[in-house]
């Protein structure tokens, strides 16, 4: 490939770049320099190579046999953040959603602290209609920049998808790099101060000691998965060294040297026991990725 300002790398071992520290190797890894870069780089990829789009790696799950394929790395290159009106701020794709928060905070917007809890990026928040307290992404988007295959970026309107409960639909073959969210003016301090009680409340009852990808499972309607699990008896649940965590029971946590197939197997048989004893199928909302571990 030529012209490019980013970094490529082959084989490069995904379990450095997710939240649950698991994972096999990319094909190939890049880390655009930045949204220009990242335009020339798609257009010199082979139409028929996967993409993957990584930010930190929270809410994936990455098989052990790896990612046959291109991912492409937008935490530091899509790092945008800025004001760019009265009441709405500008966030790229690879930006942490505590930094949103925080960023909205210092400029007295309030509307999106609850973006503090949620250890991803925009561009993952965006894909999922992330949400936490109450609070939910798309909410707050006024406007979305998209690029495609061929590196074309294009601005839309939240007219042009389907919102959903940690769904979100819209044209095939366009990824999120940027949006513009339109807040409501607030006192600084004040939002602050929740944005701090939020993530006091989170570390109270989230455990943040151990890798996890956040919360594996959606909330049935006018339940939580946390509740049923727990009330199941799984809290503590173990194969191999991945468990249901005894703190918040809809995490799975890697409690040493956990391997993506512990994991999957975990979920799977969750799903299946509170089946069994509450009559309700709960819906993984991590996203899993790769090919499954080759015997020799």
């Amino acid at each position: 490939m030529s012209a490019l300002q980013g970094t490529l790398r082959r084989d490069e071992p995904l379990a450095r770049h997710t939240s649950w520290r698991i994972g096999g190797p990319a094909r190939c890894y890049y880390e655009p320099r930045d949204l220009a870069d990242l335009s020339v780089f798609l257009r010199q990829l082979d139409a028929e190579e996967p993409i993957f789009w990584l930010g930190l790696g929270s809410n994936l799950l990455v098989r052990d046999g790896g990612f046959p394929g291109t991912v492409i790395a937008t935490f530091k290159a899509l790092s945008g953040l800025a004001l760019v009106a009265e009441r709405t701020v500008r966030a790229e794709a690879g930006v942490g959603c505590p930094q949103v928060a925080r960023f909205c905070s210092q400029h007295g917007l309030c509307g999106v602290e609850f973006l503090a809890g949620i250890p991803g990026t925009m561009g993952g928040a965006l894909a999922m209609n992330a949400g936490a307290f109450g609070g939910e992404t798309w909410q707050w988007v006024a406007a979305v920049e998209t690029i495609d295959r061929g590196g074309e970026i294009r601005r839309r309107g939240p007219r042009d998808y389907r919102i959903g409960y940690r769904s979100v639909q819209g044209p095939d073959g366009e990824w999120f790099v940027a949006a513009e969210l339109r807040l409501e003016q607030g006192d600084g301090a004040a939002t602050s101060g929740k944005i701090r009680e939020l993530l006091e409340h989170r570390k109270a009852t989230q455990p943040l000691n151990l890798p996890s990808c956040g919360s594996v499972f959606r909330n049935p309607p006018g339940d939580h998965a946390a509740r049923l699990i727990e009330a199941t008896g799984l809290k503590g649940l173990r194969i191999g060294d991945a468990g249901v965590s005894e703190k918040h029971a809809n995490f799975i946590v890697n409690l040493g040297a956990a391997k993506a197939a512990d994991v999957e197997r975990l979920i799977a048989t969750v799903i299946e026991r509170v089946q069994e004893a509450q009559g309700i199928r709960l819906v993984p909302e991590v996203h899993i990725v790769g090919e499954p571990e080759h015997s020799a």
